[in-house]
């Protein structure tokens, strides 16, 4: 499969496109649009692509990377899937936003179908496999491509880092366990792609990331 990656606005976050270049199926992968200009250049892409999107997926239920959720679902009348652990984080959105001192409304995430350690996720002739790894929240997971060799890894692995453990549900000791058990037991040529910053390899995060040692 392929994948395309977006940046946007809020807080940086990167939204991936995952697709299967010969059916045309995709799906969005933390929608972080904000405005209709970031909706308008999702759209525009699906659009000259010939992109069928089947499914909108949450690494977790984090406010930077659910904005696009309702959009994203209404208008390609697909499910939302998440891991249930973080449901109370979707259903706390706009706290969420006033946390972070941001006023805009929004709508609270509606988890359509549960995704479980080890599911797999099929995207046309692609497969994503689910792997769960709490700790940055309860629910974070990550989405394993075998065939094409990579990750995306949401907020639990960054290039040099690894998420932050100090909002609600975190827990540092049960992140960085979850990724050695987890995530670096992956090939080392596995591209990672990571819910902020530039994409790193396991390899890489085995050798240099400070927090793996």
């Amino acid at each position: 499969m392929k994948v395309a990656i977006f940046t946007f606005s809020l807080f940086g976050i990167n939204t991936y496109v995952v697709y299967d270049p010969g059916t045309k199926e995709c799906a969005i992968i933390d929608p972080g649009m904000l405005g209709k200009e970031e909706e308008n250049a999702m759209d525009g892409f699906i659009s000259r692509n010939c992109l069928k999107v089947v499914a909108v997926i949450n690494t977790h239920l984090h406010i930077d990377h659910v904005v696009g959720d309702h959009f994203s679902a209404s208008r390609y009348g697909v499910p939302v899937k998440a891991h249930k652990a973080d449901e109370p984080l979707g259903e706390r959105v706009q706290e969420q936003a006033a946390m972070f001192g941001i006023r805009e409304k929004f709508h609270g995430v509606e988890i359509t179908e549960y995704l479980e350690e080890g599911d797999v996720i099929k995207i046309g002739e692609g497969e994503l496999k689910v792997i769960h790894v709490p700790g940055h929240s309860q629910g974070s997971i990550a989405l394993y491509d075998e065939k094409d060799g990579f990750l995306i890894a949401g907020d639990i692995l960054f290039q040099g880092s690894v998420g932050r453990t100090d909002l609600p549900g975190g827990s540092h000791e049960q992140l960085i366990n979850g990724i050695k058990r987890k995530l670096m037991v992956l090939p080392e040529e596995t591209k990672v792609y990571p819910g902020h910053g530039p994409s790193t390899t396991i390899g890489d995060e085995k050798r240099y990331n400070p927090f793996l040692g």
